[in-house]
């Protein structure tokens, strides 16, 4: 089966096609995991999990078959003439890193200006998850939501900032767990005014300087 990502990083962005294997293939792949691990794959703890491990995955990486596009295209144009910012601050993610594939889990916070019109709420954090539901570098995942939301949003500007533990730093190499790492991405007014950017910053609290 071939699938593509669907997301939109810039304007020329090379669709790549995959060769999806069959689940029969891929629960062979973690029975092979399992045999690497020390363990054996046929004694009865472990005789379901190459099933269940595949199944995971279908929830874990659902991204790569959500377009986040697609999830922006209904807007709601009746707003009495509201151009203020909309903030939705705290949105907790879980993404994988693509480097170990170990957990980064943490929080979104995303805001825009809008032109003329809104969307949804719930539709800012469906995009946030569509593309944390993928095999992520943080910096690359900010980039991604930010980009996509001032793409089909036309809005007057797009902020958005990512706060994660990896789990890769946390559970192994240098071991150090509550270890926050802090990305952020401003677009449009968010970008060229500091005074919209500060308020931004000042209304999901602040975290971390270096993202002000």
């Amino acid at each position: 089966m071939n699938i593509h990502d669907p997301a939109i990083e810039t304007e020329h962005e090379d669709i790549s096609l995959v060769i999806k294997p069959t689940r029969a293939e891929a629960e062979e792949a973690v029975r092979t995991l399992l045999r690497w691990a020390g363990d054996d794959p046929k004694r009865e703890g472990l005789l379901d999990t190459p099933s269940r491990v595949t199944k995971a995955y279908g929830q874990w990486f659902r991204g790569y078959n959500e377009d986040p596009v697609e999830m922006l295209q209904r807007t709601f144009e009746e707003v009495a003439g509201y151009d203020e910012m909309v903030v939705l601050s705290g949105i907790r993610f879980e993404s994988y890193c693509e480097h170990h594939m170990a957990p980064i889990i943490g929080k979104a916070h995303v805001g825009y200006i809008p032109t003329d019109r809104v969307v949804g709420i719930s539709k800012l954090a469906r995009v946030v998850d569509a593309y944390a539901k993928r095999l992520q570098v943080q910096e690359k995942m900010n980039a991604q939501i930010a980009n996509t939301l001032y793409e089909v949003l036309k809005p007057k500007g797009v902020a958005v900032v990512l706060e994660g533990e990896h789990h890769c730093m946390s559970t192994r190499g240098v071991y150090k767990p509550g270890v926050s790492m802090i990305t952020s991405a401003m677009l449009g007014e968010f970008k060229t005014d500091r005074e919209t950017r500060r308020e931004f910053m000042a209304r999901i609290g602040n975290p971390g300087s270096s993202c002000g």
